[in-house]
């Protein structure tokens, strides 16, 4: 009956646990009272049973609705408690900015609110301000993919920009008054840049140009259409006048050093795997002021982006192959090599 004895052992404690004690509040287990969460309640320390408290008056007075200034008074104790505590800094609560940063944030306002005045036709566009974008860290994200420099306004003819996008063509904007996709020479090369700009946004079905100081920035017209294969190519026959850049690589076969600089402006090139005609031009003027073959070239292509590397054909547009045994591509519906 050993077994057994355990069994009586827990009735009797719980029969004690459970037992009425004398003396105490508790209606139920005789227990000490303390103050409930319910008005006019009370609550026992051991079972937490709640009763009705019967020296409890309730009192019936005016009430007090909030008014402005008890809530104006309650948001300047919030903005007190965040600015001593961890979250000092936020809401705009610390104002003491040091001047580097009043200008960040000045040039962050220009950039967005007032920065595209004057550079495109708002009666005829519907263009937003200029989109800020982040990444997973909270750095602003820059939504330039091109940009030419204006680095001296000696112009004397035969100046070319060019942007091309694979399957939609290519745009044309030169330095001749005449033509409608030309712009002038103005008296300084601020001057310049703008009238570049101002042609190019009311033309272009590829790119906005943002214009500061002497260099025009571009960006994608719609999100349908990919940075890498934004084509940019600047013709200056004269002395240097304008340059451009892609991806912080200058676009000029003068500017050319060595073999490397050549291998960075066709890793550029091949983002894409396609090589427009306005960059086979490219190419070819750097090819020729470096003293590189096409065989060399070939080898280069298909080392960075295989067989498979297409190149545009200037005459139907259509996809030319590439033959690697005979370094060049052929166009099928134009049965020519390119």
């Amino acid at each position: 009956m050993a077994g057994f004895g355990n069994i009586r052992k827990g009735r009797r404690e719980a029969v004690d646990n459970l037992g009425f004690t004398e003396g105490g509040d508790c209606p139920r287990c005789g227990g000490d009272a303390q103050p409930s969460t319910m008005k006019g309640y009370l609550s026992c320390v051991a079972c937490q049973h709640e009763w009705s408290d019967p020296d409890y008056v309730e009192s019936s007075g005016p009430t007090h609705i909030p008014t402005y200034h008890q809530d104006q008074q309650k948001i300047e104790e919030f903005r007190k408690e965040v600015a001593s505590g961890s979250l000092a800094g936020v809401l705009g609560v610390d104002k003491n900015l040091s001047k580097e940063q009043e200008a960040s944030l000045s040039r962050l306002e220009d950039k967005w609110m007032s920065g595209m005045k004057g550079h495109f036709n708002t009666a005829t566009e519907e263009r937003k301000p200029l989109m800020i974008s982040f990444d997973d860290d909270d750095n602003i994200v820059s939504t330039e993919v091109a940009a030419v420099s204006i680095v001296a306004n000696g112009f004397d003819g035969g100046e070319e920009i060019r942007l091309e996008y694979p399957g939609m063509g290519t745009e044309f904007y030169c330095f001749n008054v005449a033509d409608p996709h030309g712009w002038r020479r103005g008296p300084t090369a601020e001057a310049t840049a703008r009238s570049i700009t101002n042609v190019i946004n009311s033309n272009s079905n590829l790119v906005y140009a943002n214009l500061e100081g002497t260099r025009i920035s571009f960006e994608l017209r719609n999100d349908a259409l990919k940075a890498e294969s934004l084509v940019l190519f600047v013709d200056d026959p004269g002395g240097t006048d304008i340059v451009a850049e892609k991806n912080g690589v200058i676009l000029d076969a003068r500017d050319l050093q060595d073999f490397e600089d050549y291998r960075s402006v066709v890793e550029l090139v091949l983002e894409d795997g396609i090589i427009s005609p306005s960059e086979d031009q490219l190419l070819w003027s750097m090819r020729q002021q470096l003293g590189i073959d096409d065989v060399y070239h070939v080898q280069m292509v298909m080392e960075m982006c295989g067989e498979d590397t297409l190149k545009e054909c200037t005459t139907c547009g259509a996809m030319a192959r590439l033959y690697p045994e005979y370094a060049a591509w052929y166009c099928q519906p134009c049965e020519e090599w390119c």
